[in-house]
């Protein structure tokens, strides 16, 4: 069982350390337990209501805090976070800028509240959209990127479960890029913690939109609803949700005096009750995470059916976020044994904390913020999306969808004449092409027969150029490769180009 984990881990998802190179074979580990141990039934309509969370140590991969965690839930817009991550994805492998604009179809324009209210025809900046749904959780924006990203919105449907399987969300189903109530799109709390950690693991020169708690768009202000961020010591992200099937979500990504942890809880009965539950599991179990700082690992991605995916940096990054108060006390969750194996078995203890089996409430709580996406998207929790069109609509998308693969062809077979395709290593990341260049001179002298048939190259992006080794003819030969020079005292990963 565990040689079969380690296999699926080191081709599914990267992460960022030698023995934190476990962390998802962990996770999966302990999927195979899970799955192994439960009978999925079937899911009523109202799912999502049941408590469930987790708390992830982002250093190793153990699951600190596990309960309900693989029950199925309505995601709401933690949906959003995929939505991100691909759109981080692309402007990884250059298909877009953060300036590239936004257009807005007539389906983008109308999608239901908290919205930016951007008319139909009309434009916002990648960037702009970006800090639309993560401040004010912007529905509209959200459609309007997984429309310029997939062709339409049921071609970024595909893309988000495409990466969803290679990322190992193997319960989590989407149907829309912004969480608006579907009875097929579905999640977990493990899947939701997986996508956070690969968030911050993958995209460290993005991340730290993720901690904006408000922006200016034209002349208005807009301000963001996490709470937690500028609150409780540590927090950088990530997302909040709701719809009233879903209950109150809420992801959360925690980093203090090297300690890291990733936390979810799904099924809130109220805002204040979701975000007092999130201090409580941080005030638990962040003092029992790990502080060791891991070396680089060989963990790869999984190719998925996504155009034009480049390898993101396996690093976690440092995120700038506003000025932060102390934590007010809370008190301690009943503690779980700090084990993956125990926790990903899926024994589901008993529990004290405020949310379990709680009803959802309809309405904002009086304390809530008139701006809130809790208090929008409730008017809205009957709708639909994504799952029945008009013939006319789905002829249009169709072809918008033919013309993006089309695109799509023709710039990954540009980009196969100027740098290798398939398995690569890459050595390190340097502030200048020359500088590159000499590290993989260097590397290369160190590397021997290993490295005799690479082709070395350079790739720029925004902070810099990477290092790599390209034409390897499968994952045994990168990762051999990789291995002779972490011999000889270079580190590296190998993934897939």
């Amino acid at each position: 069982m565990q040689a079969e984990s380690d296999l699926v881990s080191r081709s599914t998802l990267p992460v960022s350390s030698s023995q934190s190179g476990k962390i998802l074979a962990r996770m999966f580990l302990g999927f195979s337990v899970a799955t192994a141990t439960i009978t999925v039934t079937a899911v009523s309509a109202y799912a999502g209501t049941k408590y469930a969370g987790i708390v992830v140590d982002a250093n190793t991969g153990n699951v600190l805090y596990s309960e309900n965690a693989d029950t199925l839930h309505y995601p709401a817009s933690l949906t959003k976070m995929m939505t991100v991550y691909l759109t981080f994805e692309a402007l990884e492998a250059g298909r877009i800028t953060l300036d590239t604009p936004v257009v807005f179809s007539k389906n983008a324009a109308l999608q239901a509240p908290t919205k930016l209210g951007i008319g139909t025809g009309h434009s916002v900046t990648v960037r702009e959209a970006i800090l639309g749904i993560v401040t004010k959780s912007a529905n509209d924006a959200a459609m309007a990127l997984g429309e310029m990203l997939g062709g339409s919105e049921e071609g970024f449907a595909r893309m988000m479960n495409d990466r969803a399987r290679a990322l190992g969300m193997t319960r989590t189903t989407y149907r829309n890029p912004n969480g608006l109530p579907n009875t097929a799109q579905m999640t977990t709390a493990r899947d939701q913690a997986r996508l956070g950690i690969a968030l911050r693991e993958h995209f460290p020169q993005y991340y730290g939109f993720f901690s904006e708690t408000s922006f200016h768009l034209g002349s208005r202000v807009i301000f963001g609803h996490n709470r937690l961020i500028g609150s409780v010591r540590g927090v950088d992200g990530i997302k909040t949700g709701y719809t009233r099937a879903a209950g109150y979500n809420l992801a959360t990504s925690v980093k203090v005096d090297g300690r890291s942890i990733v936390g979810v809880v799904l099924g809130g009965a109220s805002t204040p009750a979701r975000d007092n539950q999130m201090r409580k599991l941080i005030a638990a179990y962040l003092p029992q995470a790990s502080t060791r700082h891991i070396a680089s690992e060989v963990v790869a991605h999984a190719p998925a059916a996504t155009p034009n995916v480049q390898v993101a940096s396996a690093r976690f990054g440092e995120v700038n976020h506003a000025k932060i108060r102390n934590d007010e006390a809370a008190e301690a969750v009943e503690p779980q044994q700090p084990s993956s194996a125990a926790a990903f078995a899926a024994v589901t203890p008993k529990s004290a904390n405020p949310l379990l089996a709680a009803q959802p409430v309809p309405q904002r709580a009086a304390s809530d913020d008139a701006t809130s996406d809790d208090a929008d998207e409730d008017e809205v929790d009957t709708v639909t999306t994504a799952s029945i069109s008009k013939a006319d609509t789905k002829v249009v998308k169709l072809q918008r969808a033919e013309k993006a693969e089309k695109t799509e062809k023709v710039a990954k077979a540009e980009k196969a004449e100027r740098d290798p395709t398939g398995w690569i290593v890459q050595i390190g990341v340097s502030s200048s092409k020359d500088g590159a260049s000499d590290l993989l001179d260097a590397a290369k002298n160190k590397g021997g027969k290993a490295l005799r048939a690479a082709k070395p190259y350079t790739v720029a992006f925004d902070g810099g150029y990477r290092a790599r080794f390209g034409g390897f003819e499968d994952q045994n030969s990168a990762l051999s490769a990789c291995k002779a020079l972490k011999r000889a005292g270079v580190k590296c990963w190998a993934s897939v180009e």
